[in-house]
């Protein structure tokens, strides 16, 4: 009997577990839908935009812009790192942080990293990585000002000569079912679409007021779109990852309580039986002694 008792004892802790997955699991999806929803239009003004940019980067040479100006050598490299938030999103977390430990071990130059995200501080601190700034306030639905204040960061190292080179890494987003690390360089900005310089069409191109202006404006915008992308393809990674992890934890409490069913109903059978024979040996025995 007491058997019985632990084993539906435990049935019950498992559908508690089984309901926190659950509901862990619509959260996820709903800020999913919210991210997905602000990363749409973003990112079709981000490759409009770079676009734009690439055509003018093509030109004669002409144009000038500090964000635009290649260093060479490189001293220091500065890595952005995103990460989620919490934990309990799979592989997500530890996956971007292997493949930046990757790059760190065999980087040989001078670098540092900035971590956007709350997991795991300690385990980063930890990892040996040379941990510049660590941006932990970043939330589930990232606003424009989240951007900028990341982006100003990054423009203002690099412009005052603390860094020769941003690169972002981060989780890009393929699907809901997936994502895969990839590093993308911010700064300095270079021609991201090579088909651009092939065709070279800034020469079919009108810009209004004048080709320098638009420059100056667009590299701007670009940089702080980029960032805005990164954020929002980071978080639509992470609750995709969390998605399908508290999915595959609500599949396997269905399946424990499945088989601790099977092993309730093996042990109260037993039990019965033990007090039919019991009750059987015990009347047997009554009839003996008449």
């Amino acid at each position: 009997m007491a058997n019985v008792k632990a084993i539906d004892a435990r049935i019950k802790s498992i559908h508690n577990t089984e309901q926190i997955t659950k509901a862990m699991k619509m959260v996820a999806a709903s800020k999913l839908r919210k991210v997905q929803s602000l990363l749409g239009p973003v990112r079709s003004f981000t490759e409009s935009s770079a676009y734009i940019l690439d055509t003018l980067l093509v030109d004669d040479g002409s144009l000038e812009n500090v964000f635009a100006q290649k260093r060479n050598p490189v001293k220091k490299v500065c890595y952005v790192l995103f990460v989620g938030n919490r934990g309990l999103c799979g592989v997500y977390n530890t996956s971007i942080l292997r493949y930046m430990e990757d790059i760190a071990s065999k980087e040989t130059r001078d670098y540092e990293v900035i971590v956007c995200g709350g997991w795991g501080r300690d385990v980063i601190e930890r990892s040996g990585m040379k941990i510049g700034k660590i941006f932990g306030d970043v939330s589930d639905a990232p606003s424009k000002s989240e951007a900028l204040n990341l982006s100003y960061y990054l423009r203002d190292r690099f412009e005052n000569g603390e860094v020769d080179e941003v690169q972002l890494v981060y989780m890009s987003f393929v699907s809901a079912l997936g994502q895969k690390p990839v590093t993308k360089q911010l700064l300095p900005v270079k021609i991201h679409n090579e088909e651009v310089t092939q065709t070279k069409a800034s020469g079919n191109i009108i810009f209004s007021p004048d080709k320098n202006r638009v420059f100056e404006y667009i590299i701007s915008r670009c940089i702080n779109n980029r960032v805005y992308c990164t954020l929002l393809e980071a978080k639509c990674g992470e609750h995709s990852s969390r998605m399908i992890a508290m999915t595959s934890a609500s599949d396997s409490t269905n399946e424990l309580i499945g088989k601790l069913q099977i092993e309730l109903n093996r042990a109260r059978q037993a039990a019965i039986t033990t007090e039919i024979n019991e009750i059987v040996g015990g009347a047997a025995a009554l009839k003996k002694r008449k």
